[in-house]
């Protein structure tokens, strides 16, 4: 066979490999340029401009939606919107991890599949709906007040509704199995030889937990810290119908502003504040688990 045909193939071969490479990417590509690119473009175009006096957008060039974006108000919003989701995110933690640690270790596969079957079993209903449930069960004549009645633990019903804690406790009841399944999958992963060495060895609890489950575990951590805190501080219903108006968060002020003002350049320069302080989070979040799993190895 002559060499030249020899070499033609393998070069045939790689270029229908290349092709079946650039097909398979490019669904995804064209999903995530669709639904991702151009809807961010749109938001960063549309905050320099102004609204129109009736609605609607005027394409005149301006900062001044940055600017407004900037006034007390709505960076005392933001401030807060983020304290709640900080406090729902170490909530989420300090419940799940231990939830996930019981999974984890269960001796067979059949009911860890049936406990994590449970813990996502909440997924199967409307979020909507879930919260409206907790609105039966909180207000002053619902469930919980009824109850505490009915045992003499108080006289007159209790506020539950309406308040920063009832959002937290909506926030905690909808983003608790995101927090779960990272850290399961996690302490799924280690090998129960390595904790079983670090005993023999003479490692105390804390120690083994300090030098081997926390460095294995910390991805699990920030994974499932990243799927709570960024649904948290955006989320909308939770605060309108648990809040009743009476916890702002900016997530809601975001959706007045589109649905409600109808002042779209400044609701978009609001999203941009959002997404600058995620990515900001996000980055020192990231660097933080880093700097801590490097401690803990050095130790």
């Amino acid at each position: 066979m002559p060499s030249s045909a020899m070499t033609t193939a393998p070069e045939g071969t790689q270029v229908r490999r290349l092709r079946l490479g650039v097909l398979t990417v490019v669904p995804a590509f064209a999903w995530w340029t669709a639904f991702l690119v151009l809807p961010i473009g749109l938001i960063l175009a549309t905050a320099f401009f102004r609204a129109a006096p009736y609605g609607g957008v005027e394409y005149t060039l301006n900062i001044a939606n940055f600017t407004r974006a900037l006034d007390p108000l709505y960076i005392g919003v933001l401030q807060h919107s983020v304290v709640i989701a900080l406090i729902t995110t170490v909530i989420c933690l300090i419940l799940g991890y231990p939830t996930a640690w019981f999974i984890a270790t269960r001796p067979t596969a059949r009911l860890r599949m049936l406990l994590l079957a449970l813990v996502i079993l909440p997924f199967w209903t409307n979020f909507l709906i879930r919260t409206y449930a907790w609105m039966i069960l909180l207000n002053r004549e619902g469930v919980v007040n009824g109850a505490l009645r009915k045992l003499g633990v108080i006289d007159q019903p209790l506020s539950l509704l309406y308040n920063d804690y009832a959002v937290i406790l909506g926030l905690v009841y909808g983003y608790l199995p995101l927090m779960v399944l990272p850290l399961y999958a996690a302490l799924d992963r280690i090998n129960p030889e390595m904790l079983d060495a670090a005993r023999d060895l003479g490692a105390r609890p804390a120690r083994v937990i300090r030098t081997v489950t926390l460095p294995l575990v910390i991805p699990g951590i920030v994974a499932g810290s990243i799927f709570v805190f960024v649904p948290s501080i955006g989320n909308i219903p939770v605060p309108d119908l648990l809040g009743g108006g009476h916890t702002a968060m900016i997530g809601n002020v975001i959706n007045d502003q589109f649905m409600v003002a109808r002042d779209w350049p400044f609701g978009s320069a609001l999203v941009l504040m959002l997404m600058l302080v995620l990515m900001v989070l996000l980055i020192a979040q990231a660097y933080a688990s880093r700097r801590s799993r490097e401690i803990v190895l050095d130790e």
